[in-house]
């Protein structure tokens, strides 16, 4: 049996917590940043868990991770 490619994409997107969670960035936070308040700005730094229901998906294309 060959090995399992990990999505490189994937790979530089996720991390993964302590406790097995995939952790990830949110999104809209790279152009455009003049029409967003600084309240909306400040709540995109911050990292979120990754929903459960993508779980099966990100694990085949994240198996070693």
């Amino acid at each position: 049996m060959p090995k399992v490619k990990t999505s490189r994409a994937a790979a530089k997107r996720f991390k993964v917590s302590g406790t097995g969670k995939l952790i990830r960035n949110k999104a809209y936070k790279s152009h455009i940043l003049t029409k967003k308040s600084t309240k909306r700005k400040r709540n995109l730094r911050k990292d979120i868990v990754t929903d459960s229901t993508n779980y099966k998906v990100m694990k085949k294309i994240l198996p070693y991770l």
